[in-house]
């Protein structure tokens, strides 16, 4: 009786955690929306701001850059502030910072608030994540994490896109950032009310403050070449070339800094002994130039091939988040429930992502979202088994101490590794789209029977509808040729498409290569 009357119910012992996690899962929400808020509205804010491609372009980089920071940032954050105030300072930023921007069309001011946005969701996402290691067991960490990615890793790809076209066409691009504000006081609220004990924070640390200049110069000049290196012909322009000698210069520095800093770095790289997390690292980066690279081409050959709406367009990746959540929840049952190793579903995460790549490279001018949906279903499904086991697998062995660096280094490589598979599949398509215009307009060479033909149809039909003979056969030429150049964009995506099935087949033989390398240390006890 005693003891029954010393300890706590189990239900009530439990209760004020999950209204962390949910407070958790809402903040990794406001940084999905904010993070894709230019992915549909990009015109609209174009239009509103009167900005030109390259002054827009800082609302990319500056938003990306700042994030990429703000995960270096966080390790040493979580030292000097606890971890639960760090979350709750960050959430309310980002919700700030997403209400002043729904209010203002100047561009001056929206750069720094989307550099704000960025620093804040960088926090938000590392002290999230490491909030939730810390607080519960390894047991309920396949549940839990599968959580924290329907908030962090689903709602980007997924419902933030419907969500956002759904708004452009309805109201305007403002209630993007509109939206974030309930979204944030909600997350704060939930993270106010919760009283679950959390381990005590780790002891302070200095700021390493030359590491985090350094990181911040590589990663502002390694952002800007990969979003806007297809727009200058890469290394034909000396802007490219400059500041990939800045990325490459500051990045090695940045690395011997971490080495010679020891306990005051950045980042702790001592992660990386740790075989699981190393090989997971390897996945994620190809993992993240996957899903970001579908998640744009999706859309994009939707709105530009199909003519879909910014709300059907959105809409399109809808089905797939139910997948995509399934997919987590039921990897989760199966490692938490019923023990099967993290490492099981990779292989058939992989697989599935392959197929529907390989599916959607089919896709024509003449397809609609009915032909898509088994595709970007199976996409979905393929995401949600892979990304999760990742995670547990990084993280799984790494020291509580370690948790937060690993946490941010595994972010970046993902980050990295979107923006390197956007910026491939950008120059793919350009350098394809006039390829391909080159070779079918050299098929349509004066004289050939079948283009006769076809201009012949083509000016019946325009005269029959009462159009002068001239003016019929001028329209008719310029009709086959915005045919012609129709077919090379279809064709061009369909390539793109191609070239993400083949992705992990072209990164296979380098994971195999790290997994073996890995183990092979792990036998013989070298350092690396």
């Amino acid at each position: 009786m005693t003891a029954a009357a010393a300890d706590p119910p189990k239900s009530a012992a439990l209760a004020p955690g999950w209204l962390l996690v949910a407070g958790i899962v809402l903040a990794s929400l406001t940084e999905a929306v904010a993070g894709t808020a230019l992915s549909l509205g990009r015109a609209d804010i174009i239009g509103d701001t009167y900005a030109t491609p390259d002054e827009f372009a800082w609302l990319d980089i500056g938003y990306i850059m700042l994030k990429l920071t703000g995960f270096a940032l966080a390790p040493w954050l979580l030292t000097r502030i606890d971890p639960r105030n760090a979350l709750l300072v960050a959430t309310l930023a980002m919700g700030a910072a997403c209400g002043v921007a729904a209010f203002t069309a100047d561009l001056s001011q929206l750069i720094v608030l989307r550099a704000v946005q960025g620093l804040a969701g960088g926090i938000l996402l590392v002290g999230g994540q490491a909030l939730l290691f810390q607080g519960w067991p390894a047991a309920r960490q396949p549940f839990l994490q599968a959580l924290f990615a329907m908030g962090a890793v689903v709602a980007p790809a997924t419902l933030a896109p419907a969500l956002q076209g759904w708004l452009v066409d309805t109201q305007s691009w403002t209630w993007i950032f509109f939206g974030v504000i309930p979204v944030s006081l909600a997350a704060a609220g939930l993270i106010l009310m919760d009283d679950f004990a959390l381990a005590a924070p780790a002891e302070p640390q200095r700021l390493d403050g030359i590491g985090l200049a350094l990181f911040g110069t590589a990663m502002f000049s390694t952002t800007w070449v990969l979003s806007q290196g297809s727009r200058w012909d890469w290394f034909e322009a000396t802007r490219i070339v400059w500041l990939s000698l800045v990325a490459a210069a500051a990045l090695l520095l940045f690395v011997v800094r971490l080495h010679r800093a020891k306990g005051r770095a950045l980042l702790d790289l001592a992660v990386f002994r740790v075989d699981d997390f190393a090989f997971a690292f390897v996945v994620s980066f190809v993992a993240g130039a996957a899903l970001f690279g579908s998640a744009y081409l999706i859309p994009a050959f939707a709105i530009a091939v199909l003519g879909f709406t910014p709300t059907d367009a959105g809409a399109l990746l809808l089905p797939s988040g139910g997948l995509f959540a399934g997919g987590l929840l039921l990897a989760a049952w199966l490692m938490q429930a019923r023990g099967v190793p993290p490492i099981a579903t990779v292989p058939f995460g992989i697989g599935l992502i392959m197929v529907a790549m390989w599916m959607l490279s089919g896709s024509t001018a003449e397809s609609g979202a009915d032909d898509m949906l088994p595709a970007i279903l199976l996409r979905g499904l393929g995401l949600g088994f892979l990304f999760l086991s990742i995670t547990l697998i990084a993280f799984g062995r790494l020291a509580a101490a370690n948790v937060a660096s690993g946490i941010a280094l595994f972010n970046i490589g993902r980050q990295l590794g979107g923006l390197i598979g956007v910026a491939g599949l950008q120059t793919s398509m350009d350098h394809q789209i006039a390829a391909n215009q080159t070779v079918l307009a050299a098929a349509l060479s004066p004289g050939t029977p079948a283009l006769a033909e076809r201009l012949a149809a083509v000016t019946s039909l325009l005269v029959a509808r009462g159009i002068e003979a001239g003016a019929a056969a001028k329209a008719a030429t310029a009709t086959l040729g915005r045919a012609v150049g129709g077919q090379a964009v279809v064709i061009a995506f369909d390539t793109a498409f191609n070239l993400v099935a083949l992705l992990f087949i072209f990164a296979a033989p380098v994971v195999i290569a790290v997994k073996i390398a890995l183990a092979r240390r792990a036998r013989t006890g070298v350092e690396p």
